[in-house]
Parts: structure tokens; sequence; C-alpha cells
């Protein structure tokens, strides 16, 4: 028997430990991030090592390699293959993800749902005034001020997975919470801000394209990945040339998914397709986008360059510091603010961790340095910027989660003990002495 429901009069947990149905998809979702966040790492490592060796010419020949059928607008190089196609999967999951949270997951519940969406919000608009504010400064441009705006989930798992913290539910459920969000926003922008120019006939027929998806997926409830796979691919394509970035594509047809059920024990198409496309989006199509977009010069005059160039620095400061501000800030002034309180099992140490954390801004920050920029030594120096700021963020996030480990490890042990084998987690049943000793005894000292 699972816990019941807070009550709406009740305050708001920060932290708060997630329903058991909530855990498990959590758990089944981010044990793939997990081993695609490790992946991610390995393939950035790569991607620095090759493009700083003496085999750098090679790796600039390859990911400036064109190719594709020019008839159709789609001569690309292996570098926009990789973020204007490969990495709309990884789009397509978070609409798919996005929409789950907002129709059957946390962000359903307003009440649930303002912590972590006022936490993102201050996390996206304080690191691009930190942007704004030293390129006013420096005479830089401003074009980049999005950059440093985004959390990436994968990655920051993989840093987490790399220095072993057991994370309870409830802190990696509001960091998966502030990356949908985030994401949202970095949708959003992309799709406002980076579309310069839009050609409306291939924008109509992306949008008809659309419209024949949700009709044959909500209204005619045809299946096989035979009929969606083909009208996807021509979906994006005409998206593409829209001008509209193509990776929105990839968003609308995740969102266009069915993700609830009449009944509650049966998996949504939504969930089953997540279940089998997010391995392929954060085992292949990530990697791949980061193998090709991470490659920068890290010599010492490159770096000394990086750190006296203003949009640079606006990422770096934007992403350390702005980051920090935003989700901390934001998520104490909602705390201040309403009725939400935080799990009394944790502190605001906790609080600071998870806001440095949010400051690795890899995948879409990269995206949009790309997008943002059309200067060579910008946009370097810029995508330079993000993963220093990124590794930043990372390592004094590790040093303020290390230290509360073993707290951390207490709480993840609790959640997950099942004494009696059942495969259902002791929190989440009636207490028994007899079947649950330690859970029952737990409880009966008030825990």
């Amino acid at each position: 028997m699972t816990s019941p429901s807070p009550s709406p009069s009740s305050p708001t947990s920060l932290f708060g430990r997630p329903s058991a149905k909530e855990r498990k998809h959590l758990t089944d979702a981010l044990r793939t991030e997990t081993v695609g966040g490790m992946v991610l790492l390995i393939a950035a490592v790569v991607a620095l090592v090759w493009a700083n060796t003496p085999l750098s010419g090679v790796y600039d020949a390859v990911r400036d390699f064109h190719f594709g059928i020019p008839a159709l607008g789609l001569d690309l190089s292996v570098q926009h293959w990789a973020s204007d196609g490969i990495l709309t999967i990884f789009f397509f999951v978070a609409g798919i993800e996005l929409k789950r949270e907002l129709t059957v997951g946390e962000l359903r519940r307003p009440a649930a749902a303002a912590l972590p969406v006022v936490a993102a919000v201050c996390g996206m608009v304080v690191p691009a005034l930190f942007y704004v504010a030293v390129n006013a400064s420096g005479g830089g441009q401003a074009d980049g001020w999005a950059i440093p705006m985004a959390t990436d989930i994968a990655f920051a798992l993989g840093v987490l997975a790399v220095i072993g913290t057991n994370l309870p539910s409830g802190i990696r459920a509001f960091l998966l919470t502030l990356a949908i969000v985030d994401d949202l926003g970095a949708i959003l922008v992309i799709a406002v801000f980076y579309t310069s120019t839009l050609n409306w006939w291939a924008f109509a027929g992306a949008v008809a394209g659309l419209i024949l998806f949700r009709v044959l997926h909500i209204n005619l409830r045809v299946r096989g990945w035979y009929v969606y796979v083909p009208l996807g691919l021509v979906i994006w394509g005409l998206m593409y040339n829209s001008g509209v970035h193509a990776t929105i594509a990839g968003v609308a047809m995740g969102f266009l998914l069915r993700v609830s059920t009449s009944d509650p024990d049966e998996v949504s198409t939504g969930e089953r397709v997540e279940h089998l496309v997010r391995p392929l989006s954060a085992g292949l199509a990530v990697p791949v986008f980061a193998l090709f977009s991470a490659g920068v010069a890290v010599s010492g005059s490159a770096l000394a360059e990086t750190f006296r160039q203003p949009e640079a620095l606006g990422v770096m400061t934007g992403l350390v510091a702005g980051k920090f501000l935003g989700v901390f800030g934001g998520t104490y002034l909602a705390a201040r603010f309403t009725r939400a309180r935080l799990n009394p099992e944790l502190a605001w140490s906790d609080v600071a961790g998870v806001a440095m954390l949010a400051g690795i801004g890899f995948t879409v920050s990269l995206l949009v340095t790309e997008l943002a920029f059309t200067g060579g030594a910008v946009t370097e120096h810029a995508k330079a910027a993000v993963l220093i700021g990124s590794f930043f963020s990372a390592l004094v996030a590790c040093v303020l989660l290390k230290v509360r480990d073993a707290k951390y490890r207490a709480m993840w042990e609790e959640e997950t003990r099942d004494e009696d084998a059942d495969g259902i987690p002791d929190i989440d049943q009636d207490a028994d002495p007899d079947r649950r000793p330690t859970e029952a005894a737990r409880r009966s000292e008030g825990g």
C-alpha cells in the first residue's frame, strides 16, 4: 500500500519523497540517463583529445564533410546532421517526458510543480542576465544570452555516477523536473529567437504532417513504427527547410503521443515509446552530437583568449554563478513565500549542491552556441566556455554533494529496502514487524 498523498492544505515538501509510481518511473528513466551520461562524458573527452592532437585536421575534415540530398535542401555537414538531425531524437524524448509530467506526473499538480518551476525559471533568467551584463560592459555580442540557460541532466547524472553519490529520490525528482522545465524553456527560445527566416510553405507542410500524425495516433489508433518513422522523417525535413530548428519537430511529435490510459496499470503508448527510444537518445544521439560539437582547442593561448572574450566570460559566469544564484535563490523564495517546507531530513546545503549541479549546461548550451554565433572564433571560445563552466560547476557540486553522501545513502537505502523480497519497497507497504521489521521499527520511532 502506498503512502497517502498530502492533503491540499498540508505544506509541500521540498525534496520530499515522490509516490511509489513516480519513483519507479524516475528510477527507470534515470538509470538510462546515467549510462548515457557516462557515454556522453567519454564522447566529450574523445572530442577534446581528437581536436587537440596532430589528428585535429582529420577531426575538422570529418566534422565538416557534407553529404545528403541537395535537391531536398538536405546537403549538410556531419556536424549539422548531428545537431539538426540525430539530436532530434533527444528532443523527441524530451517532448514525451514533458507531456507526461504535465499530464500524469508531478507538474500536473500546481502545488508540487511550483517549486521546481520557480527554481527552473529563475535558473534560466538569472544566467541570461549575467551574460547580458558581462557583454554589455565588455562590448560583446548579446546573441548568446540563452547559452547558459540549460541544465544537462545526462551529463549531471554521469558526473554523479563517476563520484558514486546516491541522491535520494526527492532530490533526483527535483533535478529531473528542473531539467524538463529547462528543456521547455530552451525549446521555446530556439523556436522564437533563433528562427531568422521562415519558409511558410515548408512550415505549413510540417504542421500538416503533425496534424496527420495526431489523427493517425489519437483518432485512428494506428500502430506500427513503419507508419510513423517515414512520416516523422518527412515532418523533420519540412521543419528543417522551413527555417525553424529541425529539433522542434521532435518535440512536437513527442508531445503528441498519448501518455495517459483509462487503466492505471496499463502502460501508455508514450511511455512504451519513451522506454524504447530513450536508450537511443542517451546512448547514441547525445554522445554523437557531443563528439562533433565539443572538439575545441584547449591550448594555453586558446584558453587565455577564452578568458578575455566577453562572450565566453558571459557564458562561464552565467553557468557557474548565474545558475547557482538563480536555482538556489528561486528555491529559497518559493519556500519563503509559499507553504513549501524543506524536507526535515535535508538541509539548505543540499539545495546548494543541486543548484551548483544545474550549472552543467552541456548539450543544449552547445546547440544554442552554434545557433547564436556565426563567427568561427567566437563560436569556439563560447564552446570552450561551456565546457569550462560545466566542468567547474560539476567539480564544486561534487564536493558539496559528496560531503553529504552518507546521509544520502541512508535515505536511499531506506527508500529501496525490501526485507520480504516481494519486489515492493517496504516503505510503500503497511508496517509488518514479522516480514518487515526494520521499516516497522522506523515507523514506531516516528520516522
